[in-house]
């Protein structure tokens, strides 16, 4: 089906652009949003006379979002959650647990503007990308861990990958093999050699 666009739709065209769709594309998303209309001769008339109104409608709604992208441009927003010790998250984080976050900052964003492709099932910090107008899309990290604490060990870069009593547990074991397999160090079962008292 051709369609005409309205606005700005992400890797499918500008506003006024014809563009050919899938069907249920265009009438379950496209049209049923107001995205877009059929492209038929009267809709093309249509949006010659009403051109002029979206694009201030655009330039209006752009300005806001500014404003919001502006507000929201690199922040980072703490997501705690339960997770095995190897990172692994007993669950996920999703786009509502993101909205929510956002929310308690005191950010409205709705679902359609976050850009998260699968839910988040480790913990770490991860990028996700904002889109708070069809032309505007900002950058945020989403830090995921067990406890505030760990949040900030992780935002400032440490590896929390493994504990740190596997950590000292590790340096422990090192340090015993060492002696261990100290070549300098006498077995018990060696042969001792005979003194000059012994003979």
């Amino acid at each position: 089906m051709e369609v005409i666009l309205l606005e700005r739709v992400a890797k499918l065209g500008q506003m006024g652009e014809v563009v050919r769709v899938r069907d249920g594309y265009a009438r379950n998303f496209l049209l049923k949003r107001n995205k877009a209309l059929r492209a038929t001769a009267d809709n093309r008339a249509k949006f010659d006379g009403m051109k002029a109104e979206l694009e201030v409608r655009n330039l209006q709604a752009k300005g806001e979002a500014t404003k919001v992208a502006e507000k929201i441009d690199g922040r980072n927003v703490v997501v705690l959650r339960q997770a095995s010790e190897t990172g692994q998250l007993f669950g996920s984080v999703t786009i509502r647990d993101i909205i929510a976050s956002f929310e308690a900052d005191g950010v409205t964003i709705s679902r359609s503007q976050v850009m998260l492709d699968a839910p988040i099932k480790t913990i770490g910090k991860h990028n996700i990308a904002i889109a708070v107008h069809p032309e505007v899309e900002v950058a945020v990290s989403v830090t995921v861990a067990r406890s505030a604490d760990e949040a900030e060990r992780i935002n400032r870069g440490e590896d929390i990958s493994t504990r740190q009593e596997d950590q000292d547990a590790a340096a422990e074991a090192l340090a015993a093999a060492g002696e261990f397999f100290d070549p300098e160090a006498r077995r018990d079962d060696e042969p001792q050699e005979e003194s000059a008292s012994d003979k």
